[in-house]
């Protein structure tokens, strides 16, 4: 068995359901093991990622686990025998790791929802507004380190504009819309860039106004990747000490909550088109 010296966001993510899968059935690891043929340590090996599992040793698993439920198995098959090795394995050893899972994540994507209050969210910026966006970092960056990110953050659009998009929906807070991270002509191109993107079938863009009566909201920018079956969406929190993926069905239940309440009180995507519209004219 090749153990995996960092496993991937993705393969985590699959071994992790698969501990769950045994705790719900109520088995120890040296249970599943001898279910299996093998040993507890093989067990740990792949309910930690840094060891892959075949096809028919995870059906047969969750054979053992009781687990019924058909669409769920086997989208843990296809996620335990994929073996693309997209474009973001360009970055490997050149960027920080979540940089290269934010980007497989969306790449085996169903939908992508951001909610957005300070920046346009990355999916809609153009290059100018992320390399402002970056430029802004403490410390600052290397040029070079800098450029990768920039050039990262435009390949990752090919889910929105690339040969197979996902349905994609973005709630943006007219201060992401107003705040100007770069010059008065990269916020003029920026609104016209994220106009331009609301005009797709695939892609629904809605703003928050300022004037808006009694709007918690959300408690910081958040995005929601969906999975092939709704038990594999994942939440992403991206926070000053990292980016943080959320798969737990509780908290999945209270993203999609919180998504859903924000776009409730949100402007429809005509108005919201309206509204960024008159933003642009200001500049």
């Amino acid at each position: 068995m090749v153990l995996r010296r960092e496993p991937t966001a993705r393969q985590v993510r699959l071994a992790v359901e698969l501990r769950r899968l045994r705790d719900a059935a109520g088995l120890t690891a040296v249970e599943a093991a001898a279910l299996l043929g093998a040993n507890r340590v093989q067990i740990s090996h792949i309910e930690s990622g840094v060891a892959g599992v075949s096809e028919e040793r995870l059906r047969r698993l969750a054979a053992h686990y009781s687990c019924t439920d058909e669409a769920f198995i086997d989208a843990l098959v296809v996620m335990a025998t994929d073996r693309t090795r997209g474009w973001w394995e360009e970055y490997r050893g050149l960027l920080p790791t979540p940089f290269l899972d934010l980007a497989e994540l969306e790449h085996h994507s169903t939908y992508r929802y951001d909610v957005e209050f300070m920046f346009i969210p990355g999916l809609l910026q153009t290059e100018d507004y992320a390399r402002a966006t970056f430029s802004s970092r403490v410390p600052g960056l290397p040029q070079n380190e800098l450029e990768l990110r920039v050039r990262h953050r435009m390949q990752r659009k090919v889910i929105l504009e690339g040969p197979a998009p996902v349905p994609y929906e973005a709630i943006v807070h007219e201060a992401a819309l107003r705040i100007r991270v770069g010059d008065r002509a990269t916020a003029r191109n920026q609104l016209a860039r994220v106009l331009e993107l609301s005009e797709a079938d695939h892609v629904t863009v809605r703003v928050i106004p300022f004037d808006l009566d009694g709007f918690g909201g959300a408690w910081s920018p958040m995005m929601l990747a969906g999975g092939d079956v709704p038990k594999l969406d994942t939440a992403v929190r991206d926070a000053p000490y990292g980016t943080g993926f959320i798969d737990s069905e509780a908290q999945l239940g209270v993203f999609r909550t919180v998504f859903r309440t924000v776009e409730n009180v949100s402007l429809d995507p005509s108005r919201s088109r309206d509204f960024i519209q008159r933003l642009a004219k200001e500049l």
